[in-house]
């Protein structure tokens, strides 16, 4: 694996095979947590071995141990996640960060189109119409912001204040919406399948105003996306498509609501008991084991891009000596940024004493 270690490749083995499905009334127990915790290594390794050019032996040992070849097994991990995630102080800034996520995961799913089996690429094209709603986004961009007159994007789990000479520059955001478009657009397979009706070929030719000579300098394939939508505003649109496709859906609330019916008093007092009222020692235990779990060092290593001067946002590579909160790229930033950081370092600085 990669030269920054978090897990030796015997004990990530391990790991996996140990991951196990858990019921509704053990979640948030020690050995829920206990399982999270291993799947945050594993997830924090596999971005190592990702970023260091090591291949894939994360992804190897889910397969070889089965662990996502089961369907339930899949559907088991998702809930763990998202559960754990339900449980922060910040819960909406979790949820933009998971959908940013998700819309990366999408991404990359548009990627492997051609192989998709007929009944995802028709909830894709049809049931959800995706073209469509990737516009949307790019006429909405939900992860661009003005804060006192400064723009802001969304990086990293937080929003980052953007430099004037950066705003040109494309957010990784759209560019997973531009790659995402110009995969379903002009896949052969998806193009077989996807209905241009009247709605859709307005849509899409709204993408026409945002595909600049500097998009499209960055992003050189979108001149093929350009090619695409100069011929559709030629084309005649299609009545909407009457196919029936039989498809499988799995549904996870239903699953839960049928396993667990009639149990819901219970399973709420067995969780007050024994997850919503921990002991001081056991909080103390947990904060320890999460803080060898979430070390600084691989958190920087993972971290997908470099951290920015708190003054300028610039890419910084100093760190205030005192705090380690803040991050600086000179020492003039710092001390022009004193004034404001001063009382938080201060306290922040007390604060560790104190433990």
């Amino acid at each position: 694996m990669g030269d920054l270690e978090l897990l030796l490749p015997g004990e990530a083995a391990a790991l996996v095979r140990g991951l196990r499905s858990f019921p509704l009334r053990e979640m948030g127990s020690g050995g829920w947590n206990q399982q999270h915790e291993n799947l945050e290594k594993l997830n924090m390794q596999a971005i190592l071995d990702a970023t260091a050019s090591q291949g894939e032996p994360i992804q190897e040992l889910l397969v070889t141990h089965g662990k996502i070849h089961h369907e339930a097994s899949i559907i088991n991990l998702l809930e763990t996640v998202f559960f754990h995630k339900e449980l922060q102080k910040q819960a909406e800034l979790m949820e933009f960060e998971i959908a940013s996520k998700a819309l990366s995961v999408l991404r990359y799913i548009t990627d492997c189109v051609d192989s998709l089996s007929l009944s995802t690429l028709n909830r894709m094209l049809s049931t959800h119409n995706l073209p469509c709603l990737l516009v949307e986004l790019l006429e909405h961009n939900p992860w661009s912001r003005r804060e006192g007159g400064k723009l802001q994007q969304f990086e990293g789990g937080h929003w980052q204040t953007v430099a004037p000479s950066e705003q040109q520059k494309l957010s990784k955001l759209d560019g997973q919406v531009w790659i995402a478009l110009y995969n379903l657009l002009l896949s052969h397979e998806a193009r077989a399948r996807y209905c241009l009706t009247s709605f859709a070929k307005g849509q899409l030719l709204k993408l026409q105003a945002f595909l600049t000579d500097t998009l499209v300098d960055q992003l050189p394939n979108l001149a093929g996306l350009q090619g695409f939508l100069a011929q559709l505003a030629l084309t005649e649109t299609q009545p909407p498509k009457k196919d029936l496709v039989l498809e499988q859906i799995p549904e996870i609330w239903e699953r839960l609501e049928r396993e667990n019916r009639g149990k819901w008093q219970a399973i709420a007092k067995y969780q007050l008991r024994h997850v919503f009222s921990p002991s001081e020692q056991d909080l103390r235990l947990q904060a320890r084991r999460w803080a060898e779990t979430y070390r600084l060092d691989v958190l920087e290593a993972i971290a997908p891009e470099r951290p920015r001067c708190a003054y300028c946002s610039a890419e910084a590579s100093k760190r205030c000596s005192r705090c380690q909160n803040e991050w600086y790229c000179c020492r003039e930033c710092q001390v022009k940024h004193w004034e404001k950081h001063g009382k938080a370092c201060v306290l922040a600085a007390q604060g560790d004493r104190a433990k």
